[in-house]
């Protein structure tokens, strides 16, 4: 079964059509855009229907679009594309679903630096890092102060990976989302709608570390 070449919503229907590569028309109802919703919106335990093999395209189309405009799913993905595997396919989603309900759209990832500046700015921050950790052999008096600057070093490279994370093309669209989810709840909201990341590692402490 082939993954169809070409989907398009009619402004004037409530109809989705496609083009299979065989180059046959077929239409799809709003019947089998309801049946997809539904069969990704249960939860990921819930029973999985057996689809008759001849309504298999009809049903695979659906789901694979909805699930591409939900962002579940990437275009580079082998899933929904075998009936056998149908069962499997769909319980991933609808984990899927569930763990980025609250996820930010792809599209937020362009208000952040690309994966070149942020993976630039993580190996400084290692370094720095490093440098902790050299110190705290010569002064032992300072424990306390570079146990705590090396906690807020950990926190930045989170927050800083998780936008490298984001900003890699080389990841399918979930996992960038999911790594999305995760800045937001690092930063806050104001700070994530603004765009706004704090600096690669703490330079508060750096007068007190000469």
């Amino acid at each position: 079964v082939r993954i169809p070449a070409a989907f398009s919503y009619p402004k004037s229907h409530h109809i989705l059509h496609f083009s299979t590569g065989y180059g046959l028309g077929n239409a799809m109802s709003a019947t089998s855009c309801a049946l997809a919703a539904a069969l990704l919106a249960a939860a990921p335990d819930a029973p999985v229907p057996l689809i008759d093999a001849g309504d298999w395209p009809v049903v695979q189309a659906a789901l694979w679009s909805l699930a591409i405009e939900r962002e579940l799913l990437d275009p580079r993905e082998e899933r929904l594309v075998r009936l056998e595997q149908f069962a499997a396919d769909l319980t991933v989603l609808r984990r899927r679903s569930q763990e980025l309900k609250d996820a930010p759209p792809l599209g937020d990832a362009r208000r952040f630096p690309d994966k070149s500046t942020s993976a630039d700015l993580l190996g400084f921050n290692r370094a720095y890092r490093r440098n902790l950790e050299a110190r705290r052999a010569m002064d032992r008096d300072r424990t306390g102060f570079i146990h705590d600057a090396g906690r807020e070093a950990d926190h930045l490279y989170q927050i800083w990976d998780a936008v490298r994370e984001a900003r890699s093309d080389i990841y399918y669209i979930p996992v960038r989302r999911a790594a999305l989810k995760k800045l937001h709840d690092l930063i806050g909201d104001a700070a994530y709608q603004a765009g706004q990341l704090p600096p690669p590692v703490p330079l508060w402490r750096f007068a007190d570390l000469r």
